[in-house]
This record gives C-alpha cells, structure tokens and sequence, in this order.
C-alpha cells in the first residue's frame, strides 16, 4: 500500500512542477490587463459622473451666493431716488456668508448693481484615487443684478 501512494505523490509532484508549452502565463497576463482596463473604466464612468454633479452644484453655489449678494440693497438710496443700489460691502458679506455655509471656495465682486461670484467646488474621487488622482475641482460664474420690480 505504501509503495502505491508513493507512486501516486509522485505523480502529483511531476504534474505540479512540470513546465508547459509556451503558452504558459498568458491567462494570467490577460486577466490581468482586462481587469485593469475594466478598473480604469468604471473609474471613469464613476468618477465622470461625480465631476459632472460637482460642477452643477458648483453653478448651483455661484447663482445662490450672486443672488444673496444682490439683495443687499442700499435701503437709503432707494428711498431717496428710487434706484436700487448695492451697499458693496453688505453684498460681498452676504455671498460670502452663503458660500462659507456651502463649504467651497469663492470669489465675490460688486460693480455697480451687479454681483459676480465664481465658485470652486472640488470633488474627491471614489475610483481614479487608486490610479492617482485623488480630486477633481470644478469651477463655474455666475452675476446677478438689483432690479427695481414694477
């Protein structure tokens, strides 16, 4: 009996280290190159997908904070003359205040009756992080201008 499982370890042992045709790996190779290239896709999809909602939310941010700015009316000049003006300093705090509750980083500017915000939202990346690239920032403009209704 022990000359029988000796024949059959040994049979074992030559199959397992017996070397193939030159074939051998390329499985292997495949495998490994179709899962990286699927990998590298769904990062794409994914984290594309991620860039685009944080640029619309950056567009969202920048037409909010503009509109917060433009309602910082100068309430004495519009009672005088009738025209609505913008306190400059009350309407750049009030974007900025609306931006600071956003958590992103802007810039505010007041010309006249109107307010230019631009907005920089950076997105962190779910899949493309492995390959690299940790964020993606997104950057959008928006104004609005004091209106006198009628």
């Amino acid at each position: 009996m022990t000359s029988r499982i000796k024949t059959l370890t040994a049979g074992f042992r030559a199959r397992a280290t017996a070397t193939g045709g030159p074939e051998d790996g390329v499985v292997t190779a495949f495998t490994v190159i179709v899962t990286a290239a699927l990998l590298v896709m769904a990062g794409l999809v994914l984290d594309g997908g991620l860039a685009l909602s944080a640029k619309a939310k950056a567009e969202s941010e920048a037409q909010e904070a503009a509109r917060a700015g433009a309602q910082a009316l100068d309430i004495g000049a519009f009672r005088a003359n009738g025209q609505g003006t913008l306190t400059p300093g009350k309407a750049v705090a009030a974007a900025q205040s609306y931006l600071a509750a956003t958590g992103d980083a802007g810039t505010v500017s007041v010309t006249g009756a109107t307010v230019a915000v631009t907005v920089t939202h950076v997105q962190h990346t779910q899949v493309l992080g492995i390959f690299g690239l940790s964020t993606l920032s997104s950057t959008a403009s928006a104004t609005a201008t004091a209106e006198q209704g009628g």
